[in-house]
Formats: structure tokens, sequence, C-alpha cells
């Protein structure tokens, strides 16, 4: 049995020998160990295995020692970022509000930059988690606000509540329950660890999670403004493109009055979605709803529940059914895409999709020794299909549908028309390579699979609906 032990470790020699011992005196084995004082001068994550009883006996250990998160007895400092209007008197409001929680400053720092706000940096003596995030509750009325471990001068803060207060902040911004804060926190850690050993920034890291997080709740309730469109192929069959500023595209086929989906969405917009989908569709609720997924990444495949059937390729269904099984999928077997694929899983309150609804179609489990292969077909009304699998240069169980008939292509994320995003999908989009190093499993052979996705195009004027972005127009002549 593993188990993940976020401990509050004193500041003086010795202090990780000491829980090192309490480990091995009761036979259980460290498989990780993270501790950085430029971040976080007293938590430390351990990752522990061994017997449910050994475990067991270690918490109380621990607990008697005061290594546990639980005791925060000491004052740490804090450092917050408030976004203020740059006109007289705006801190006055944030100052009378530390005062009245008796807070002490210990660092300001702020200059105008030519903009209308100005940011200023405090470093506050804190003794108590309760009190300071009660206090940003509160501060959170007045301005943004954001919990931060350095500024521009890469000084070192004591700073031993941060990140509890930093994921405090992205369970607020999401409006996340009590108990996933933990597992986030976990999570956040592992993403630092991760790219902290490939030589990237933690600090980088930190403040991409807040941004996604940060762009992830600004697209919720009345503010989800995804842009639709609506694309005729026939007299009888249209293609509905839905895209939300977040996450991946839907599309809803109409051919002679039955409906096929593609993807989903994030599980986070789920009432939103809800929403778009009865105002295109009146007797949605009660229409067969089936929906074909290009890939298995959760911003595809957040919202399955919704659907009577799912249809993917054998190995996204592979994917899918691990997943439910509390298994890795396949972003999360690589170690760099982990701590990413968990944290959005939490931000976006992702469920793992019931095996019952999946039909594996396509059940080719060959060897794919092109960038594309073709593994079957697939009707639907008046469209018909050609079926390719990609080699999984950004994922496996990859496919794309080309009907030659009407030239319409589904490319999923193969293929996306990066000059048709909205300034909002842009955004959103810089994040995950940042976090990930790369959204693809392998660059080099996506490449190739996009290559070969236009290759396989006849002549002629095509429609190609991709995974992200608007429709793209492409033409292929003699």
């Amino acid at each position: 049995m593993k188990k993940t032990y976020v401990t509050s470790m004193p500041n003086h020699i010795g202090a990780f020998l000491k829980a090192s011992k309490c480990f091995s005196a009761l036979g259980i084995n460290i498989t990780r160990v993270n501790y950085n004082k430029a971040v976080d001068s007293h938590t430390l994550f351990i990752d522990a295995e061994g017997t449910e009883e050994k475990l067991a006996k270690a918490d109380i250990e621990l607990e008697k020692i005061g290594y546990l998160q639980s005791n925060f007895n000491k004052t740490s400092i804090v450092l917050i970022e408030f976004r203020l209007k740059d006109v007289p008197g705006s801190v006055e409001n944030i100052l009378t509000l530390i005062n009245d929680f008796n807070f002490n400053i210990s660092y300001i720092s702020s200059q105008e930059n030519g903009t209308d706000y100005q940011y200023f940096k405090m470093g506050l003596c804190v003794d108590d988690f309760d009190k300071i995030s009660l206090f940003l509750s509160e501060a959170e009325k007045i301005c943004k606000v954001r919990v931060i471990d350095y500024n521009s001068s890469e000084k070192v803060f004591d700073n031993s509540i941060f990140y509890n207060a930093y994921v405090l902040g992205l369970s607020k911004t999401m409006g996340l329950p009590e108990d996933v804060r933990r597992e986030l926190l976990v999570h956040v850690n592992l993403a630092m660890q991760t790219l902290d050993e490939q030589g990237l920034s933690p600090y980088r890291t930190f403040d991409s999670i807040s941004k996604f997080a940060e762009l992830l709740g600004a697209s919720t309730g009345s503010a989800f403004m995804p842009r639709i469109s609506t694309h005729k192929v026939t007299d009888n069959t249209e293609i509905t493109l839905i895209e939300p500023p977040c996450g991946s595209n839907t599309v809803i086929i109409k051919s002679n009055g039955k409906y096929l989906f593609v993807d989903s969405g994030y599980a986070c917009y789920r009432e939103e979605m809800l929403k778009v989908l009865r105002s295109l569709i009146p007797d949605f609720d009660n229409v067969k709803k089936t929906v074909l997924v290009t890939h298995a990444d959760l911003d595809h495949c957040g919202l399955l529940d919704l659907f009577d059937e799912v249809i993917t390729s054998h190995r996204s269904a592979r994917c899918l059914e691990d997943e439910y099984h509390g298994l890795d999928g396949y972003r999360e077997k690589n170690p760099l895409h982990k701590p990413y694929i968990n944290i959005c899983k939490k931000l976006t309150s992702y469920r793992p999709t019931d095996p019952s609804k999946i039909t594996a179609m396509w059940n080719d489990v060959r060897e794919l020794r092109e960038p594309l292969t073709q593994i079957g077909f697939f009707d639907f009304e008046e469209l018909h299909f050609e079926v390719y699998e990609g080699k999984g240069g950004h994922i496996p169980g990859e496919i794309v549908l080309i009907d030659y008939g009407r030239n319409i292509a589904f490319t999923g994320d193969i293929y996306i028309n990066m000059q048709g995003l909205t300034a909002a999908q842009a955004d959103y989009n810089q994040y995950a390579p940042i976090l990930m190093t790369s959204v693809d499993t392998d660059p080099k052979l996506c490449a190739a699979e996009r290559k070969a996705v236009l290759q396989r195009l006849g002549v002629g004027k095509w429609q190609i609906f991709g995974g992200h972005g608007f429709k793209k127009d492409y033409s292929v002549n003699l």
C-alpha cells in the first residue's frame, strides 16, 4: 500500500533524519521525497510504501513529533499580491483589512507599470492557516488577490503555508469541495518536482497552473459563451460546431433527423453545456444520444455520462476502462504528463466513464506501422466515413474520420485550425505545453500524422473539423 504524507517539518538540522527514522523503524519504505525551501520552508512531501497497519502506526508517530500538516502553530510569512486600481488611497482598504486581522507586514513592494493598476506585494506574518484563509476570502471582495512564493528579485521567504494557501485559491476558483484539496495539493507538488528535475522553473509551473485555473473558472455560468456555427452538408444533413473557450470542441451531426455527437468537452462545464445542447436540440433529454470520441483526453471525454452510447477505437476504449478501474490512462503513464493530467482531473471534476456504455469499434489491435492507418469504416445516415488511426503522436487510440463523398474530415487533435482559434482558446492552449512540456506524446510523429491527414484528402474543397478552433476550409487541386 502507498500513501503520500504532507508533513510540516521543523526548519532545523536533522529534521528529515527524524522523520526517516520514524519510517525505517516501522519497516516502511520511502519511495519519493520532495522539499524546496525556496518554495516552502517547512512543507515536506513523502511517498511511503508499507502495509496498512504500519502506515497507520506511522500516522500516530508523525503526529506525536508534530510533523503532520495539521500542525500550523509556527509563525510564517505568506507573500500576497494585491491588484489595486492606480488611484490615490486604493491601498487603504487592504491595509485596514490587514489591521483588522492583526497581521504584521514584513515586506511591501509596489511600482507603477503604465496601466490602470498597481500590483502590491506584501509579506504577512501569520500563525493560523484558517485565519489567512478567511483573510483571503475577504480580500478578494476588495480586489484580485494572488498568493505567490517569489518576487522579481527572487528573495526566499519563510512561507510554510504556501502550498495550502495556493491550493485553497485553486479550489475557490473552480468551486471544488474540501475533500479534493489534499489530493490537488499532492499533484501540484508532483508537477513542481517533475519540472524542477527537468531544469524548468517551478515558479513558472505554479503561475501557469493558476492561470490555467483562472481561465477555466472565468468561463463558468453566464460567462460560458462558446462560438457556435452551423455548416450545411446536404438538404438533410448539417453540422453544428460548438467551441468553448477552454477544452475541446463538441460537434453535433444531424442527418435525416438523427443525431451523432463528436467529443464532449470538460466535465466542469456540465450545466453550461446542457443548456447549450438543450437550446440547439429542444428534445435533447429524450433523443437517443450517441457520441463518437476522437481520442481519450479528458477535455474530450469529460461529459460522456450525458450520452447513451460511447463509440471509440479499441485503444481509446482500453484507456477509458483502465481509468474507470483506478489505473493510469495513457497520459498518466508518461511521468512528464501525469501530474498535469491529475491536476486537470481535479480542477475539472473529471469522472471516469462506465465501460458498459462504451462500444469499441474497429477492434484492430495490430501494430500500427504508418503514421496513419485505415482501420475500418463508419456510417451515419447520409455520411460514410473511412476511419484512420494515428500511430500515437498525440495519444494512442486517436482516430480521423474522412467522408470522401461529402469532402468532410473530423481530425481530433491530430490536425486543428490554429489560425481559427479565438483569443480565449489561444490563451487556454498555451498553458498545457508549459506544464506537460508538450501536449503531444511524440511531437515528430504527430507532425507526420498531420501531414498524412492532408495527403489522404482527395481533389476538391474540404471542410476539416478539428478538436479545437473553427472549421478549416481546405482545397486540394490537381
